[in-house]
């Protein structure tokens, strides 16, 4: 390693010093960016220290958690990994997750589609997992065409990288014809769910035509052709198929079945990902299963707390797609139930709110004896939202507020806490205070 990276390296590991000992934060980012600005180039050397290769995992949704299982089950199959576990996902985040430790087997790192031609010259991905692509952040990203087109110039940069794609998602699909080696995986039959009322992907990307559908899953996913052209689902290397929803979710790949306490169709798409990528780099579907079965997730993506005898479910929603995924989720569950939106319009996640017009809170309007408090800094106009959907909100403070109206209603409750980008970790930290008093 050059002067200027080992320079760089020392400044960065003093300033996560500093942050863990004195300011107690995680110091998951900014040790990167002052190692960046000493010296730009210092990935490269930093990649050097993985021995196998690593693995770059993309996506507008479930990135954290499809990167933390493969990272485990790669370590379960007696493999070192360096990984950006909290999601730190840009290049700064990159650089922290490999500042510490020495050499690795592998590298397992979550990365946001615009950073991908930043990370991935220096990265060189063995693999990259591409999960699907849904407007997200408008006014950082825009729309759809720009993300594929950065992912798409990153992967020219890194011809030898093999891409593990959702073939079940035109975008991705799309995408896939841009590269030499692919993998693709999807869902092989109609779960039958209900239909979001705006969707993405009608139009064929590489002749204008609208694109023809067996079946939906959600969103733009499923089973699509072009009748014009001939682009379609491509054949499936990982296929799921017996899939059910109910009780937790398991499904059949080959031989293999998967299954876990978790639920949602996307989940079914997450964990479906990750075991591609472990079978793809050798780890067996014991192993694998295992991993799924210790899996208990600490970073707010679909968290578990228990705050003085109520159940409280954290999770990120940061997107229309993402929030009818949520939904979905808590109206398949038959108990009571509360649900607090927090949405707030910082940076990242994006100042432009509008896209909650896209969410399908309608869905919600049908739940009887549902009870919805609205939150963040944009609580009003999520209220006025909500009012559309024909459903009255109360305007609440914090998760601390909403958990006590919870426990004063007269039947006991679940609390679903579904939060956008900024506003996830000060919920978590209030849970976690809630939860330590018992």
């Amino acid at each position: 390693m050059r002067l200027r990276s080992l320079l760089a390296v020392f400044a960065a590991r003093g300033v996560s010093w500093i942050e863990r000992h004195f300011l107690h934060a995680k110091a998951t980012s900014m040790p990167g960016k002052i190692a960046l600005r000493i010296d730009p180039h210092v990935l490269g050397p930093l990649a050097g220290k993985l021995k196998k290769g690593s693995i770059a995992v993309c996506g507008t949704n479930g990135k954290t958690t499809t990167n933390n299982l493969i990272c485990k089950a790669i370590e379960n199959s007696g493999n070192s990994v360096l990984c950006n576990r909290a999601g730190a996902n840009m290049e700064s985040g990159v650089v922290t997750a490999l500042l510490f430790g020495k050499e690795a087997d592998w590298g397992v790192m979550e990365v946001d589609e615009l950073s991908t031609p930043l990370v991935f010259p220096a990265l060189k991905p063995s693999y990259m997992v591409l999960l699907n692509i849904f407007r997200d952040q408008l006014d950082r990203c825009g729309e759809i065409d720009t993300v594929m087109q950065a992912i798409i110039s990153a992967l020219e940069k890194t011809p030898e990288t093999v891409l593990i794609y959702n073939a079940d998602d035109p975008f991705c699909s799309y995408i896939a014809s841009h590269v030499k080696r692919t993998i693709p995986f999807g869902i092989l039959e109609d779960l039958h769910l209900p239909q979001n009322r705006v969707v993405g992907g009608r139009f064929c990307m590489k002749c204008g035509t609208m694109l023809e559908y067996d079946y939906h899953q959600y969103g733009q996913l499923g089973a699509f052709h072009c009748p014009q052209c001939g682009f379609q689902r491509a054949p499936l290397a990982f296929a799921a198929t017996q899939v059910k929803l109910s009780g937790g979710i398991s499904f059949q790949v080959g031989d293999n079945l998967i299954h876990s306490h978790y639920s949602g169709a996307y989940m079914v798409y997450n964990l479906l990902a990750a075991f591609a990528a472990s079978q793809t780099i050798g780890c067996d579907a014991e192993t694998f299963q295992q991993t799924i079965d210790q899996y208990h997730p600490k970073n707010g993506r679909l968290q578990k707390f228990a705050v003085h005898g109520t159940s409280v479910v954290l999770n990120l929603a940061k997107n229309p797609t993402g929030f009818n995924q949520n939904m979905s989720l808590l109206l398949q569950d038959p108990d009571p139930k509360t649900v607090y939106f927090i949405i707030n319009d910082h940076d990242n996640d994006g100042n432009d709110i509008s896209w909650l017009w896209d969410v399908d809170f309608e869905w919600l309007a049908q739940e009887k004896d549902l009870v919805v408090y609205a939150g963040g800094h944009r609580m009003n106009d999520l209220q006025v939202r909500l009012k559309y959907a024909g459903i009255s909100a109360q305007l609440v403070k914090n998760v601390t507020e909403a958990v006590k109206l919870t426990q004063a209603l007269p039947q006991e409750r679940k609390l679903y806490v579904l939060t956008n980008y900024s506003a996830l970790a000060p919920a978590q930290r209030e849970l976690h205070a809630l939860s330590s008093q018992e």
